[in-house]
């Protein structure tokens, strides 16, 4: 295998978020849950993401496991690594993003790196440096608020310098909009001055593909799935790359019984749990007996197993942003956290041991705590339930599956019955 692009992302929605971007691209690419094992049949493809769940643990562990990504990435061939992350650049001021990108960046020898988390299609704009949620900043959007990474400054070179050793610069709008040539000669510059990284503005999808061309050309890159998609445009354009017609197929249907799960706590969730109750059994668990241990699990599954039958179900433990605040108060943030992405991991796996083959999960920790559970390795990429959430065939796994993996603030208000619709 000699891939054409290596990618690491940050957490498992963002993967696939990704390794759907790169597969409308063109790109023939397999998604794997972290760094996949020597053994690991994969076809041949142009691009792997490598998922992790890094972006809200200890900062060196985190370093660890993306340096480990990048190592097997390198050598399947791959000349150049992007490091996926979110498109709010979620992360708090001890990382995890400074730290693993100081780290890849050490490691591949890479001058100044280029960073942005722009993605105009899906809203997420970079302009003089700071982060957009459609027309407002990002510390003026409901997107600040997540609950492990909350975001309170839109301004991206000082986010970044606050968790990076290297100085941190800026490719405005006004140098990417005079191409690529242009932006090549400002990062010049700014690794002449000693600076090893540059946030880069992005307001339309046409300054992702100068963006691509030019970090197409350096050894790393950090950012979100517009990056990615930059990229993928640019491998194609020169010929690195022989376009490929994607199918989106991932063979033939699984059947069997479905379910749902959301622990994302965002407004697009919770609006979608709210349009699912129309259609399907929704449970909605108690956060705080979850983290008490009283029996929270138990009771979703003797609710979920006599209803699989006739049709799907959901369980949620999702919480408003203020009544996650208080959980947090409660019972400290990390407790908190784990303790619910444990017990709806604990949901998970019990329900495909009673049948369910088709699994939709809400919320990028969620999302984690769940497939890692299950032990899949990997994923074949399918057909785009929504901008960013493709249908995923589990691979190397013990059972035969379906999976969508959802990033909070992604999909319409009718997300779940969209997916279950394409998961046959």
């Amino acid at each position: 295998m000699t891939l054409a692009l290596g990618c690491i992302a940050d957490d498992y929605t963002g993967a696939s978020d990704l390794a759907n971007t790169l597969t409308r691209a063109g790109l023939r690419t397999v998604q794997t849950v972290g760094v996949p094992a020597d053994d690991l049949a994969l076809p041949e493809v142009d691009a792997v993401v490598v998922s992790l769940k890094s972006r809200s643990i200890e900062a060196g562990l985190a370093v660890s496991r993306s340096r480990a990504a990048e190592a097997w990435l390198r050598g399947r061939g791959a000349g150049h690594v992007l490091f996926k992350i979110c498109s709010t650049f979620d992360s708090t001021d001890a990382g995890n993003i400074g730290p693993v990108m100081d780290a890849l960046r050490a490691d591949c020898g890479e001058g100044a790196v280029l960073v942005t988390p722009a993605f105009p299609e899906t809203g997420r704009t970079v302009y003089q440096g700071n982060l957009f949620v459609g027309a407002v900043p990002l510390n003026e959007s409901p997107l600040k608020d997540h609950p492990l990474n909350p975001m309170r400054d839109s301004n991206l070179v000082r986010v970044l310098a606050r968790q990076s050793r290297t100085q941190i610069g800026l490719v405005d709008l006004a140098t990417v909009t005079r191409g690529a040539d242009a932006v090549r000669a400002r990062l010049a510059e700014l690794a002449g001055k000693g600076i090893g990284a540059a946030i880069i503005d992005a307001v339309f999808d046409r300054d992702l593909e100068t963006i691509g061309l030019v970090a197409a050309g350096h050894r790393l890159s950090v950012g979100a799935s517009g990056i990615g998609l930059g990229l993928a445009r640019a491998l194609v354009s020169t010929g690195k790359v022989k376009s490929a017609s994607p199918s989106g197929e991932t063979g033939a249907a699984v059947g069997g019984l479905a379910a749902c799960l959301a622990g994302s706590c965002s407004q697009a969730t919770l609006q979608q749990i709210t349009n699912a109750e129309r259609i399907m059994p929704v449970l909605h668990l108690d956060p705080d007996r979850i983290i008490l241990g009283a029996g929270e699990v138990q009771r979703a599954l003797d609710w979920a197993r006599p209803r699989l039958g006739e049709g799907p179900v959901l369980i949620a433990s999702s919480s408003t942003p203020d009544q996650v605040t208080a959980l947090q108060a409660r019972h400290g943030r990390d407790a908190a956290g784990h303790a619910i992405e444990q017990a709806m991991a604990d949901i998970a796996e019990n329900l495909v041991k009673s049948g369910v083959r088709r699994l939709i999960v809400a919320g990028g920790e969620t999302s984690g705590a769940v497939v890692d559970r299950l032990k899949i390795p990997g994923f074949l990429v399918g057909v785009e339930i929504a901008a960013g959430v493709p249908v995923l065939r589990a691979v190397g796994a013990e059972s035969d599956m379906l999976l969508a993996l959802k990033s909070g603030n992604f999909g319409g208000g009718e997300f779940f019955s969209d997916a279950l619709m394409l998961m046959r």
